[in-house]
């Protein structure tokens, strides 16, 4: 087979949009870039608080450290980190129902919701694939959100399970369903 024959028979690259970096469009463009969806929680004056996220990432295996951002203005990451100590609960594809609780600005994100308080301290989510139990080490100014850094005191791991995935402004990428019905992901709704 020759050159020719394999190029023609390749798939044309798709032609790029060139944005400038305004709000909209960077969540537009970044919007394309697939994230996991968590539910940071903690427990504040004795009452539990918590809020969708799906910016979280593994910073360091030693020491065991992760790292979340949230909106500065956000009133339950504010009172997440007074806390001091906070659990990331991962979820999985069948619970987007939990993110659009902890999405929303109603506040009644615990209300009729079976939880538990983990050795931690802070409620830990039933059918999380994952819970990462911290103490908040650090938090970092970029831009109108924090970056918060925790040290890792524990984990509890589901074996099993697919995660909760949010591309393009949906959840999910087999049968993707829409994510307007709980106005998650295109607001300024992180913490």
């Amino acid at each position: 087979m020759s050159l020719r024959a394999i190029e023609s028979t390749a798939d044309p690259v798709p032609v790029m949009e060139l944005l400038q970096p305004t709000p909209a469009a960077m969540r537009r463009g970044m919007g394309g870039f697939a994230s996991g969806v968590t539910v940071v929680t903690a427990i504040d004056g004795g009452d539990p608080v918590g809020f969708a996220c799906q910016s979280f990432a593994s910073l360091s295996l030693d020491p065991p450290l992760v790292l979340f951002c949230a909106g500065r203005q956000g009133r339950s990451w504010a009172r997440v980190r007074a806390a001091g100590r906070f659990c990331v609960n991962v979820l999985g594809e069948d619970q987007v129902d939990l993110c659009g609780r902890f999405g929303s600005t109603d506040g009644q994100r615990f209300a009729g919701l079976d939880w538990e308080r983990s050795a931690w301290g802070a409620p830990a989510l039933p059918g999380a694939l994952l819970r990462v139990h911290c103490s908040l080490e650090d938090v970092h100014h970029g831009g109108d959100h924090d970056v918060a850094v925790g040290r890792v005191l524990g984990l509890d791991l589901r074996p099993d399970g697919r995660p909760l995935i949010f591309h393009r402004g949906r959840f999910g990428l087999d049968h993707p369903q829409p994510a307007t019905a709980y106005g998650w992901g295109f607001g300024d709704r992180w913490g």
